[in-house]
């Protein structure tokens, strides 16, 4: 009888995969541009529907790889390893720094399902009344809606490009029917995709959508093995609050032993546990301030 870990490798094997067409296709024209991320975004809507994929961890990955690509965009030195360090190693009092509000920004947007409030606080300087109002620019069909809500925002506050894509990735998920936001367009626009308009951001974002959603659908079938193999390693381990430490690493990207719901020690060795089970990754490379992943 196989166990229960091959039958959910096994499983996740028959996980839908993005056609080779979408992935290899050079697209030319914008109507072969706005094909290709249809197919994409609907390839990754499927996949998105999966019970058995890890959700919250892979917004809370994709928020991450958006903060890091804004950041490396908007010119400062700060990459995936001093993101996490600005905000999983965040004491209290302290202030995560221009870097990690941007990735606490998408963080707090994707947590939550998409709503007024939900945005607000991931966008505590904007009015509700503001939001609800940028939203309500984006009409039509997703990617155009996505556009829209993006050019309205920087065009009344040239300097919100964090907002501004946060919101429009919030217009995109509410058009596609998605109960949260899942950080997409900031990964594959450029810096000055940001200033164009009308059709020409459209297009800028057709195909930045189609190179996300190929990583998103990526990152989801990695993660899902990856959460299989916790989940399925879980009964082995024999601390008290151990179920809620597995379920952590099943919704965050990073864990610090210090947030897990143990007394430190007993933290660090679960950590090490689940390291030489092959479950989670130590992130830093470091001996101290270490932080966790799947």
């Amino acid at each position: 009888m196989p166990n229960a870990l091959q039958v959910a490798i096994d499983d996740l094997d028959r996980m839908p995969r993005m056609p080779a067409w979408v992935t290899s296709t050079r697209p030319e024209t914008a109507e072969d541009v706005a094909f290709l991320s249809g197919a994409a975004l609907n390839h990754l809507h499927l996949v998105l529907n999966r019970v058995d994929l890890p959700h919250a961890l892979l917004r809370d990955r994709l928020a991450l790889r958006a903060a890091e690509a804004f950041v490396a965009f908007s010119g400062r030195p700060e990459r995936e390893a001093a993101l996490r360090d600005a905000v999983h190693l965040l004491r209290p009092g302290d202030l995560p720094g221009p870097a990690g509000e941007t990735y606490l920004s998408w963080r707090r947007a994707a947590e939550r399902p998409v709503s007024i409030k939900a945005l607000g606080r991931a966008l505590p300087t904007f009015e509700p009344g503001q939001i609800a109002t940028w939203l309500d620019a984006g009409q039509g069909a997703p990617v155009g809606r996505a556009a829209r809500v993006l050019e309205a925002v920087l065009t009344e506050a040239p300097r919100a490009d964090v907002p501004a894509l946060v919101l429009a990735d919030a217009a995109l998920a509410q058009a596609l029917g998605w109960e949260h936001l899942v950080p997409l367009l900031a990964p594959g626009l450029k810096r000055a995709d940001l200033r164009k308009q009308g059709e020409d951001l459209r297009v800028a974002s057709h195909r930045a959508l189609i190179s996300s959603a190929i990583e998103a659908v990526r990152q989801a079938a990695d993660l899902a093995r990856r959460a299989a193999h916790l989940k399925a390693v879980a009964p082995k381990l024999r601390a008290k609050g151990a179920g809620d430490a597995v379920a952590m690493f099943l919704t965050r990207d990073a864990v610090a032993p210090s947030a897990l719901p143990l007394p430190d020690r007993a933290a660090r060795r679960l950590c090490d546990r689940l390291v030489d089970l092959g479950a989670v990754r130590e992130l830093t490379g470091r001996d101290t301030f270490r932080l966790y992943g799947v």
